[in-house]
C-alpha cells in the first residue's frame, strides 16, 4: 500500500484489535492471526540477518500457523464473511510462505526476505478492505513510511533538503503517535514492551529536533538511526 493511502486509512477508521478482540470467532481468528505473524516477523528477521537455520524454522512454524488458519473447517470468520478475496489471500500469503521457503533451502536469503515482505502487503490489504487496523498494521504504515525517508536523497542535507525532511519527520511522528496510542492488548504492563518502545519514540523525536535546528550533521545521523529502533519493537511485538 501507498503510505499516504495507509497514513489515511489509519486516520480514518480506528478499528483496532482491541475493538474486535472479544470471544468467538473474531478474536479467535485475530489472535491466531498475531499468532503466525510473530513467526513471520522471526522469518524477516533472520532472513535479513542471514541466519538460514532459524530462518527455515520461522517460516515452517508462519506455514504450520498458516495452514490451520486456511484450512479452518469453519471458514471465514465474521469479519470476513463479505470478502470475496479472502480466500484468494489465504492462498496468496502460503504461496509467497512456499516461495520463500524454497529461496531459504537454496541459500538465497536476501531474495527470501524480499519475497516475504509481501505478506505484509496482503494481511495489511486484508485489514484495509474489512475496516480493520491492528498494532501490525500501524507497525506497517509507519515501516512503509520510514523505507520512503530512508530511500530519499538529502544530498548534503542542505536548506531545501531540511525542509523536505521536516515534513517527512512529521508523518514519520504521527505514524509513531499512533502506534504508541493502540498498543497490543496486555503490552503496556510487559517491561520488554516499554524498553522496546522508548528507544523507537526516541529516534522519531531525534529526527524531528534534528530537521527543524537546521543541523546537517545530526540530521543525517537522525536518520541512519531510524531502521534499528522500529526493527526491534517490529521483532518482538509488531
Amino acid at each position: 500500500m501507498k503510505p499516504l493511502l495507509r497514513l489515511l486509512t489509519v486516520s480514518a477508521v480506528f478499528v483496532g484489535l482491541a475493538a474486535v478482540a472479544h470471544a468467538g470467532p473474531v478474536g479467535d481468528f485475530e489472535g491466531n492471526l498475531r499468532a503466525a505473524y510473530a513467526d513471520y516477523r522471526s522469518a524477516l528477521f533472520f532472513t535479513n540477518t542471514g541466519d538460514p537455520d532459524k530462518a527455515s524454522s520461522a517460516i515452517d512454524g508462519f506455514q504450520e500457523k498458516w495452514s490451520a488458519l486456511a484450512n479452518d473447517k469453519a471458514g471465514a470468520p465474521p469479519q470476513y464473511a463479505d470478502d470475496p478475496d479472502y480466500a484468494a489471500t489465504l492462498a496468496a500469503v502460503a504461496g509467497i510462505a512456499d516461495t520463500a521457503a524454497g529461496e531459504v533451502a537454496a541459500g538465497k536469503l536476501g531474495e527470501a526476505h524480499e519475497t516475504l515482505e509481501a505478506i505484509r502487503d496482503q494481511i495489511g490489504h486484508l485489514h484495509e478492505r474489512n475496516g480493520i487496523v491492528t498494532f501490525s498494521d500501524r507497525m506497517n504504515a509507519y515501516h512503509a513510511e520510514m523505507e520512503r525517508v530512508l530511500g530519499s536523497d538529502y544530498g548534503t542535507f542542505d536548506a531545501e533538503a531540511l525542509g523536505r525532511l521536516r515534513e517527512d519527520a512529521a508523518i514519520l511522528a504521527y505514524l509513531a503517535d499512533d502506534i504508541v496510542a493502540h498498543p497490543p492488548a496486555g503490552a503496556p504492563a510487559d517491561p520488554a514492551f516499554v524498553a522496546a518502545l522508548k528507544p523507537f519514540e526516541a529516534s522519531v523525536m531525534a529526527l524531528r529536533q534534528a530537521a527543524r535546528s537546521g543541523d546537517a550533521a545530526a540530521a543525517r545521523k537522525a536518520v541512519g538511526g531510524l531502521k534499528g529502533p522500529y526493527s526491534k519493537l517490529f521483532l518482538k511485538f509488531g
